[in-house]
């Protein structure tokens, strides 16, 4: 089994909050560095993206790829590569736990990556970390900026700072 990371972070708001914002792949380019546009290809009953297209744009790591979308429950979505220029494997996972009764969510983030051409495991383990602790704190900071208006930018998160 690949080995993979994982890094947690705690967002001052409810799991649904921080799942709506997760789940806007249209919005990804407003708060993650790396993703410059998304396009949801396919949806399921529920009109939850069940295969997305991103343009990433990682300093080494540019691609154009497809994943699969897993939603498992309100608090869990799992995705893995379908097809990419660059990668052999893409698989992730958010895992959202309620705090305070709800109040606040711990937000676990589980990352495997492994490309095509060759690359030392304890490179691609530190590619991973940035990954994901550049996604935790963009994701935090767009969540607890509150919701921008609809087909409005979000200045408070539109500067690129996170992943």
């Amino acid at each position: 089994m690949a080995e993979h990371t994982r890094s947690s972070i705690t967002i001052e708001a409810a799991p649904a909050a921080v799942m709506g914002v997760i789940a806007d792949f249209g919005r990804y380019p407003e708060w993650t560095g790396e993703v410059k546009e998304a396009e949801v290809l396919a949806t399921d009953e529920s009109g939850r993206a069940e295969r997305v297209r991103l343009l990433l744009d990682a300093g080494a790591i540019k691609d154009d790829h497809t994943l699969a979308y897993d939603w498992i429950g309100d608090n869990e979505v799992r995705w893995s590569l379908v097809k990419s220029q660059m990668l052999r494997t893409l698989d992730g996972s958010y895992a959202l736990a309620p705090l305070d009764g709800g109040a606040r969510t711990e937000v676990t983030y589980q990352l495997t990556v492994d490309v095509k051409i060759p690359m030392l495991g304890m490179i691609k383990r530190k590619a991973e970390k940035v990954i994901i602790d550049r996604a935790l704190a963009g994701l935090k900071k767009r969540v607890e900026a509150g919701p921008a208006p609809a087909g409005a930018p979000d200045e408070a998160v539109a500067d690129g700072d996170g992943a």
